[in-house]
């Protein structure tokens, strides 16, 4: 699946950030053939779950009928970039 152009992304992006911004913000790093790469940054709610940023992010995608999975997760100060499997919906 070639998602160079993956509909939807921008709001999923906008919506997540409206809620959790400026806890966490989530920006468009790169978009793959299959994958996309996003950065999440800021300070966590780290008693929250730091995952549940990006399951939350899985669950806001399948709103906007993105079907995600997440790949890895590699930290990096104050946040992380967080690949995630296009599984469908594109």
């Amino acid at each position: 699946m070639y998602i160079r152009v993956l509909p939807g992304l921008g709001q999923v992006i906008d919506e997540y950030n409206r809620y959790r911004s400026p806890e966490v913000t989530a920006k468009i790093e790169y978009i793959g053939e299959d994958y996309i790469d996003i950065l999440f940054k800021g300070s966590f709610c780290y008693t929250c779950g730091f995952y549940d940023y990006f399951e939350d992010f899985i669950i806001e995608a399948r709103e906007f009928g993105i079907i995600l999975s997440l790949e890895r997760i590699v930290e990096i100060g104050g946040g992380a970039i967080v690949r995630f499997k296009v599984e469908g919906g594109v």
